[in-house]
C-alpha cells in the first residue's frame, strides 16, 4: 500500500519569526483511498482548502517558514487531535466521548459531508488508523514544534498562522476570521492587529465567531512562553472562481494580504520583544 506523504517543510530564512501552516491543502490521494470511497475522489476533495497552499508564496518570498500537508484531509486531518475519533470510522472504536465535531463528521479522518453523506464504503483498522498518524499527522505536527523552536531560539518568540479557506459563509459573517481559541493561543493585541490589517486590505474581519481555531493553533501556542497562534479562515469566494476551485481575479490581492499579515504581524511580535529585552 502507497504510503501517505510527509508534509513540505519551508524553513525560515528571513527576519522575521513566522511560521505558516496549511494543513487541508493537501492533494495527493493515493488509490487505496479513492478505492474506499463511497462517491469517489471528488467527493473526497471537497473537504479540501482549495489551493491555500498557493496564497502563502508571497509570504514565503518574504522568507517566512511553512509546514504545508500534502496529504489529503480526507485521510488523516492534522486539525485534529489523535483522539478525536468518529467511532463510525474506525473499525472497533471505543464509543466513548465524541466531540461535536466527529460527531458532525469531521473528526480526525472525515466520515461524511452534507453534499455527499457518508464517504466510505467500509470503516478502517486501528492499525490503518495508525499508520496514518504515523506517516502524515505526527510528522506534521513534528515540523511545526522543530520549526517553532528554531524561531524562538533565534528571535527569542513567535508567530503560528495557521491557514485555512472557508464556503461562502451565511450573511452576515465576514470574509476573513481569526480564531485564537476565545484568547488563550495569542495575546490580544495579536489579533487586534490582525483585524487591523484585514480592513487595510479590504477585507472586514470577524474574531472566534464562527470559528475560534483548532488543533494546530491550540496545540502549538505558548503564548506564556512568547509562542503565540492565530487562525486565518479566508472566503473562499475571495480568491477563487465562480466553481470554488481554481484561483480567481481575486487570488493576488488575497496573497498579499497574506503576506502584509505575516510580515506585519512579525515586525510587531519583534518590536515588542525588543522593548521588553530593553526594560
Amino acid at each position: 500500500m502507497t504510503p501517505l506523504l510527509s508534509p513540505i517543510v519551508h524553513e525560515s530564512r528571513g527576519p522575521l519569526p513566522v511560521l505558516l501552516s496549511v494543513p487541508h491543502s493537501g492533494r495527493d490521494y493515493p488509490d487505496w483511498l479513492v478505492e474506499n470511497a463511497s462517491s469517489g475522489k471528488p467527493a473526497l476533495s471537497m473537504l479540501e482548502d482549495p489551493i491555500v497552499d498557493r496564497l502563502v508564496w508571497r509570504a514565503l518570498k518574504r522568507g517566512c517558514g511553512a509546514v504545508v500537508a500534502r496529504t489529503p484531509r480526507a485521510a488523516v486531518d492534522c486539525n485534529r487531535a489523535e483522539d478525536d475519533i468518529d467511532p463510525s470510522v474506525i473499525d472497533g472504536a471505543r464509543r466513548g466521548r465524541v466531540t461535536a465535531r466527529a460527531r458532525g463528521g469531521l473528526g480526525i479522518v472525515p466520515s461524511r459531508t452534507q453534499q455527499h453523506g457518508y464517504l466510505w464504503r467500509r470503516p478502517i483498522t486501528h492499525g490503518q488508523l495508525q499508520d496514518r498518524l504515523d506517516q502524515a499527522h505526527r510528522p506534521y505536527h513534528r515540523a511545526i514544534e522543530e520549526q517553532l523552536g528554531l524561531l524562538l531560539d533565534r528571535f527569542g518568540c513567535a508567530l503560528l498562522i495557521d491557514c485555512h479557506s472557508m464556503p461562502p459563509p451565511a450573511a452576515g459573517v465576514p470574509p476573513v476570521i481569526f480564531g485564537d481559541c476565545r484568547g488563550r493561543t495569542a495575546d490580544a493585541w495579536v489579533s487586534r492587529e490582525a483585524s487591523d490589517i484585514a480592513r487595510i486590505c479590504g477585507f472586514e474581519a470577524g474574531l472566534n465567531e464562527p470559528f475560534a481555531g483548532g488543533h494546530v493553533i491550540d496545540r502549538h501556542a505558548r503564548p506564556a512562553h512568547n509562542v503565540h497562534a492565530i487562525q486565518l479562515e479566508i472566503d473562499r469566494r475571495c480568491y477563487l472562481d465562480e466553481a470554488l476551485r481554481e484561483a480567481g481575479p481575486g487570488f493576488d490581492s488575497v496573497a498579499a494580504f497574506v503576506e502584509r499579515l505575516a510580515v506585519e504581524l512579525g515586525e510587531g511580535l519583534l518590536g515588542r520583544q525588543f522593548a521588553t529585552a530593553a526594560e
